[in-house]
């Protein structure tokens, strides 16, 4: 069984996150349908596990 996720870690996983999304926003030519879609579902990936686990810890 792994340990829950501390906060540090949960905002370093979340600021990771939205740096990697500025590189994929930076380096797009166009904002288009299938770059938007892939950066929710990303997001839904990240931080739905990020809050549970945030949530969990208070």
């Amino acid at each position: 069984m792994r340990r829950p996720l501390s906060k540090p870690q949960v905002i370093c996983l979340f600021l990771l996150w939205v740096v990697l999304c500025y590189i994929v926003i930076a380096t797009v030519p166009q904002l288009n349908g299938p770059v938007i879609l892939s950066l929710l579902i990303s997001g839904g990936l990240v931080l739905i596990p990020l809050y549970k686990a945030y949530k969990k810890n208070n």
